[in-house]
């Protein structure tokens, strides 16, 4: 080869080692990497009483735990909802009109647990675990609302038809690329009045924003309307529910499904030796009345009722 030549595929050369690199570290991170690095990144944001931002919750001890079942060090990496999946992966991520990767971005985490809904659109960026909490989009007004609470027929889709004609009364927040999504409902082109929340990025502010009368209604997820509930005792009533019921789960890359196996294994034993049951009193005590049937068979649920 000549020395020109030579000098020519030199930069080249580097380029594709660059790239190499780069691929190798967005791959690098399975089980066997973290336990070789000696520590676990547990991507998350502050949520309900999954993330709280005081350094617990729900989602923060069970990573916590699992950490120390994989014998490695526990780092909490905070992000937002917009940024956690690209976060992960190391994509950026367009979610309208439909999901598309628009570029590279750092790897900053192993997985994101705090309480993210198990969607189809996020399915396709990411793997989830075994349901880790049960879910469900609930119709939320404040007590001068002309919504008014449904009656339950006992027929769900019956129900869900009730609760969206109250949405006609007044305006309702939604949230885009979240579970309170209005595509994921069939709410768009409805004639309803939808009120993209755009005060922030944290489902957590959405009832505050509603109760100051920026809308009459909101969508909200069940985990957050429990706290509400508790919250605001008296200052906001339930319309009725907006879909069927949903999955929770802790979200790790498509390349890591060695971390996301042993996460499952892991997630199953504590929840028959009682562990889970009892992280789940501490964060979330009524969740088993509201919805039974995710919890019915784990140990320990029928005594928190």
């Amino acid at each position: 080869m000549s020395l020109r030549l030579s000098r020519l595929l030199a930069p080249l050369a580097v380029a594709v080692a660059g790239l190499l690199l780069c691929a190798g570290s967005a791959l690098a991170d399975d089980l066997r990497d973290i336990r070789e690095r000696g520590v676990l990144r547990h991507l998350g944001v502050p949520y309900a009483n999954f993330v709280t931002g005081s350094g617990d919750g729900l989602d923060v001890e069970i990573v916590q735990l699992f950490a120390r079942h994989l014998g490695v060090r526990y780092e909490f990496v905070p992000s937002t909802w917009d940024d956690a999946i690209g976060d992960l992966t190391g994509k950026e991520i367009r979610f309208k009109p439909s999901v598309q990767e628009i570029g590279r971005r750092p790897v900053r985490g192993d997985l994101i647990a705090n309480g993210m809904t198990i969607l189809p659109p996020r399915q396709k960026l990411v793997d989830f675990s075994d349901p880790t909490f049960p879910s469900a989009v609930w119709l939320l007004a404040r007590p001068d609302s002309a919504a008014t609470p449904i009656r339950p027929s006992g027929d769900k889709e019956a129900d869900i038809r009730s609760t969206k004609a109250n949405m006609k009364l007044g305006t309702t927040f939604v949230m885009d690329n979240s579970c309170l999504d209005p595509t994921l409902y069939d709410l768009e082109g409805k004639g309803l009045k939808l009120k993209r929340f755009t005060g922030s990025t944290n489902i957590n502010d959405i009832v505050p924003a509603m109760l100051k009368r920026e809308s009459d209604m909101t969508l909200l997820d069940v985990p957050d309307v429990l706290l509400a509930l508790e919250l605001w005792p008296g200052k906001i009533k339930v319309i009725g529910p907006i879909s069927d019921e949903q999955r929770m789960g802790a979200a790790f890359r498509k390349d890591s499904p060695e971390l996301r196996e042993a996460f499952n294994r892991f997630l199953a034993g504590i929840k028959k030796d009682g562990t889970y049951m009892k992280l789940v009193k501490k964060y979330f005590p009524v969740a088993p009345r509201y919805l039974p049937e995710f919890f019915r068979d784990i140990p320990g649920a029928r005594s928190s009722r």
